[in-house]
């Protein structure tokens, strides 16, 4: 159902700005506002899963995600569609992380990576539907039909999500770390305003701007501030020791990097409508390649990481991904170009999206801090796409023509690319982890 969402918001773009009117600015809002909500309640809702239990926690987030595709659906104006979207983001914010713990609480070391593989194909597969749903529906209907799709998708998963899932909980249940999130929340809501208040046409001069400044200065305050509280709570939301592994650093990094190579999809459509002259339905169906990509590399990737280890296939995605966004930067007007560029992009996206960054975090962690270590590479991704929201909406506002900003933001995307592959290197080898599996217990399956 989340990745259903991504994958149908993308398509609807075109058709939303027509209804309504947005600029390009406001148009990345759209992503924005559901990621800032999404960032705000990760880890929340992680450390809920690991002290009451996955199942009710899940299936809340499932209901409040529900919600917000009501309210989107609904709206008839900016206000109440950025309303939805963030009740939405907010309720998504259990949905992974969660997940993934589940795996973890599941599975064992060497049989994780199918796992995720399996999570990752599902992914693939609403990636495949969302684009054809969208095409169909937008040549019949208003845009608001949307997101009524995510209602009896939400009623059948919350139904099994009760049946199957296990409902542990931890044996002591130490409060919950209200300041660490209030802080966390503030810190995250003052970084993403402060991104899309700046203006790239004067970018210095906006930046140390009275609108903005304030803006970046809370947010590093606050870094000292959530430090402060987070050392000293009984049941901390975001446990800043993780941050001593050099592993689980590394992993943010590139899984922040992740987040901005993802947001740059959701402008595709909009972009195609531009460059090829086509109607919003027909820019749905110009992500097939990339979805069908992404739906072939998510369970294939997730056999392949058992293999051959986490370092050498988030490698080869960086490479993927990389060389998709320098072909956009040359060639995003020539159709032949643009669906290659698709195929690549899916198929790296499809690796890191799907199992590797979550398997090195799950091997690096204790069995009682999966859940909130799933939440730290969620809000490592999540920040990376509401920069890269904010940059690619900024970028293209600031250019006389939409396609060349979008092409000057591919290549940033792939200056980038090159970075996170020389941190890569980083990562441990294959041997290095089958050492780690040796030393770590293998928690029992918890009773359901």
């Amino acid at each position: 159902m989340g990745a259903l969402d991504i994958s149908i918001v993308g398509p609807a773009i075109p058709a939303i700005t027509q209804s309504i009117q947005m600029d390009q600015r406001t148009v990345s809002w759209i992503l924005s506002i559901y990621v800032l909500f999404n960032l705000t309640g990760i880890s929340l809702f992680a450390k809920l899963s690991d002290l009451y239990g996955r199942r009710g926690i899940y299936i809340i987030s499932i209901a409040i995600f529900a919600a917000g595709s009501l309210v989107v659906a609904l709206s008839q104006n900016v206000e109440w569609l950025l309303t939805g979207r963030a009740i939405q983001g907010f309720g998504s914010s259990g949905i992974f992380p969660v997940a993934s713990a589940v795996i973890g609480d599941t599975f064992p070391p060497e049989k994780r990576g199918r796992a995720l593989g399996l999570i990752g194909a599902v992914f693939g597969l609403a990636f495949i539907l969302g684009p054809v749903i969208a095409g169909v529906l937008l040549s019949m209907f208003k845009w608001h039909v949307l997101f009524l799709i995510n209602l009896p998708i939400a009623v059948i998963l919350a139904w099994f999500s009760y049946k199957l899932l296990p409902s542990h909980r931890s044996e002591d249940s130490p409060k919950l770390d209200w300041q660490g999130i209030l802080a966390l929340g503030i810190l995250l809501a003052s970084f993403s305003y402060g991104i899309n208040a700046i203006d790239v046409n004067n970018i210095w001069q906006s930046i140390f701007s009275a609108q903005v400044l304030p803006f970046f200065i809370i947010p590093v305050i606050l870094v000292f501030v959530l430090i402060y509280i987070e050392r000293r709570a009984q049941s901390p939301v975001l446990f800043v020791d993780l941050f001593m592994n050099s592993q689980i650093r590394t992993t943010g990094i590139i899984a922040l990097g992740t987040g901005l190579f993802q947001s740059a999809i959701v402008f595709f459509p909009d972009m195609s409508v531009d460059a090829f002259n086509i109607s919003s339905s027909q820019a749905s169906f110009m992500l097939l390649p990339l979805v069908i990509a992404t739906a072939i590399g998510s369970p294939v990737s997730g056999r392949v990481l058992d293999k051959i280890g986490s370092r050498i296939l988030i490698m080869t995605a960086i490479i993927l991904v990389g060389a998709g966004y320098l072909v956009m930067g040359f060639k995003a007007d020539v159709k032949l170009y643009f669906y290659g560029a698709e195929v690549l992009i899916g198929l790296g996206l499809a690796i890191l999206l799907g199992s590797s960054l979550r398997y090195i975090v799950l091997n690096e962690v204790k069995p009682e801090d999966r859940g909130s270590a799933q939440g730290i590479v969620s809000i490592f991704v999540s920040i990376g796409q509401l920069t890269g929201a904010a940059f690619i909406g900024a970028v293209t506002a600031s250019h006389a023509h939409t396609i060349a900003g979008y092409k000057t933001s591919f290549m940033v995307l792939m200056v980038i690319s090159i970075v996170l592959l020389v941190l890569s290197l980083l990562l441990k080898s294959k041997k290095q982890e089958e050492q780690l599996f040796k030393k770590q217990p293998v928690a029992p399956t918890p009773a359901g």
